[in-house]
């Protein structure tokens, strides 16, 4: 079995760390199962799934922050602090969606419009 890609993203304007400890949902189990099965997500802490437009927090423990990306990476909606049994509505521009722990937004200063970039291993 192989070991599991190491991926991290970045503020690209910035060059601000946004999480260091990316896990890719990219299945429709992947997607499906998404953050259910965890007790909690660590500060630096990621889930990257792709392709998506929309979330659900059915079952989960606890709030999560979800930023829609476009297909270049570029914030096209925040949904802060969203609370367990929630769930969005798709937005039509996103292509992936990022869940990160809640306040991640507020504390990195995301905006609509900000571009990010992920990267596997260490920026060059």
């Amino acid at each position: 079995m192989s070991e599991p890609i190491e991926m991290k993203v970045y503020h690209r304007a910035t060059g601000q760390l946004l999480a260091d400890n990316v896990a890719l949902a990219n299945t429709f189990f992947t997607r499906l199962r998404g953050l259910i099965a965890r007790r909690r997500l660590a500060p630096a802490e990621a889930l990257w799934l792709r392709p998506c437009n929309g979330v659900h927090t059915w079952w989960m423990h606890y709030a999560i922050d979800v930023i829609f990306l476009d297909r270049e990476l570029r914030i096209v909606k925040l949904v802060e602090n969203m609370r367990p049994f929630r769930l969005t509505a798709p937005h039509r521009e996103a292509r992936s969606v990022l869940e990160m722990t809640a306040h991640s937004i507020s504390h990195a200063n995301l905006k609509v419009g900000d571009q990010l970039e992920i990267v596997r291993g260490e920026r060059p």
